[in-house]
């Protein structure tokens, strides 16, 4: 598990692998963004999409998975709000993964137990094709916070 002062600007993660596939697409859809393009590749046909599209609220659920995952932080990935953008379509077949950049580590002033580590995390399918890009700014805590077991306990 790695705290705040394990972390440095240029540090690099990958995420497994997870595979998009129509049933997946449809299910997510009918239950939290039922749009035609998302629930058939027949309604899609005549959509801006053209063919069945994941949700990008889909998407984004499954990159904060693979990022929780992958990004071993003790206290947990606590974001203090996150930016994404979603650049393409993501497809049925699509394998997705994510690659993860430390871009600053910020010790804060005032609450020398912690700091804001930001993010920058990108939605990869298997042919290199950008999906989604995340930027986040974390809370993290030092080793001497009290984090244990993955689970944050206050002093």
């Amino acid at each position: 598990m790695l705290y705040l002062e394990d972390l440095s600007a240029g540090d690099r993660f990958e995420s497994e692998s997870y595979e998009i596939t129509d049933e997946n697409i449809v299910a997510f859809a009918e239950h939290y963004d039922p749009q035609p393009f998302h629930l058939s590749d027949e309604s899609a046909q005549d959509s801006f999409f053209e063919s069945l599209a994941a949700s990008g609220w889909q998407v984004g659920s499954i990159t904060m998975r693979l990022i929780a995952k992958s990004l071993p932080i003790a206290s947990g990935v606590i974001g203090g709000g996150v930016t994404l953008r979603w650049l393409t379509p993501t497809r049925p077949g699509d394998v997705l993964h994510v690659e993860t950049e430390i871009l600053e580590v910020i010790p804060s002033k005032s609450k020398p137990d912690r700091g804001v580590v930001k993010i920058h995390a990108k939605t990869i399918n298997q042919h290199g094709e950008t999906r989604q890009t995340f930027d986040s700014s974390l809370l993290v805590f030092r080793a001497s916070a009290g984090v244990k077991g993955g689970i944050f306990a206050p002093k």
